[in-house]
């Protein structure tokens, strides 16, 4: 299914002057009726060869169309260099629709196998008081295990197969009793890594060349680890990003895998959004789409239970 549409933010007073959208309130809408869709601006579709605006028609044809090939059951292309029977998963947070109280947040969880089949799940809702623990919101224990115990059941369900080896990604650092959780729902695998990244502007890296820092940059610094998964392709010949290139830092690791394997896992999932062809992006696919997600997760009622195909939400 395929909508196009000018305007698409409006307010529903009824909820108390909630903001809401009309992307994602088609998404949940047609999920229902387990319908993926693929939303089409009208703006793209009107804008002229020379626009700055909007990418080139040619782009935005061969993103429109990657995306609607996944969607209708097909793979674009299978990801190379990861792990067999491996459960990738991405950990974000978002404030629950609707409610008067700023401090409600819910846990939603990307989970992804090696081949790019991707699974979307919704946690508990919790109370986060962020006056006194600060504005990243953090997992309790039993909240943590319980979500990835969600992603193991319905990942064996799924695909038929349980994991030998779960990797989970978060851009916040694991407080101590969060990751006491998580190693807790991850006692029957053989194998696993709790990763956390984030882009960061506090380093930025230059190279006397005319364009920027090598795309799969990597810099050891003591215990500093940076990895830039944008940057010059030399394979392309092509800095197709447009910006000063970010790198990921990562910040917090615990696990069985050696940083370097880790980092070249991340490189990999940089290329597995099916939602456009382009070569990679910054974030890996457990990172890049949380909000977009989360936003949709929103427009679906607490006591429903969202269908956990990935294609539904992208």
């Amino acid at each position: 299914m395929v909508a196009a549409y000018g305007k698409t933010d409006y307010n529903d007073k009824q909820e108390g002057q909630v903001h809401r959208d009309l992307r994602r309130a088609i998404k949940a809408v047609a999920m229902k009726h387990r319908l993926p869709t693929q939303i089409l601006l009208q703006r793209t579709t009107e804008a002229s060869l020379n626009s700055k605006d909007v990418d080139h028609q040619s782009k935005c044809a061969w993103n429109f169309f990657t995306a609607m090939y996944y969607k209708s059951g097909g793979i674009p292309w299978m990801p190379s260099g990861l792990k067999g029977r491996t459960c990738y998963v991405g950990i974000s947070f978002h404030q629950v629709k609707g409610s008067r109280n700023s401090a409600y947040f819910t846990g939603v969880a990307q989970a992804f196998d090696e081949q790019g089949n991707g699974l979307v799940l919704r946690g508990q809702d919790f109370v986060w008081d962020v006056s006194k623990h600060g504005k990243s919101p953090h997992l309790s224990a039993q909240l943590a295990q319980e979500l990835i115990s969600l992603v193991l059941k319905r990942y064996k369900d799924e695909l038929k197969q349980t994991p030998r080896r779960v990797v989970i990604h978060k851009t916040s650092e694991y407080w101590p009793e969060e990751r006491e959780g998580l190693q807790s729902a991850l006692k029957e695998i053989d194998q696993f890594d709790l990763v956390a990244i984030r882009p960061t502007e506090d380093i930025r890296l230059l190279r006397d060349a005319l364009y920027p820092i090598l795309r799969g940059s990597y810099i050891c610094v003591g215990e500093m680890h940076l990895l830039y998964t944008t940057g010059y392709i030399s394979s392309l010949q092509a800095f197709p990003h447009g910006h000063v290139p970010l790198p990921l830092k990562l910040t917090d690791h615990v696990g069985d895998s050696s940083v370097r394997d880790v980092l070249n896992e991340l490189m990999v999932l940089t290329k597995m959004n099916w939602n456009s062809a382009n070569f990679g992006g910054l974030l890996p696919i457990t990172l890049r789409f949380s909000s977009l997600v989360g936003e949709v997760m929103k427009e679906v009622p607490i006591h429903v239970d969202p269908l956990p195909q990935f294609k539904y939400y992208m």
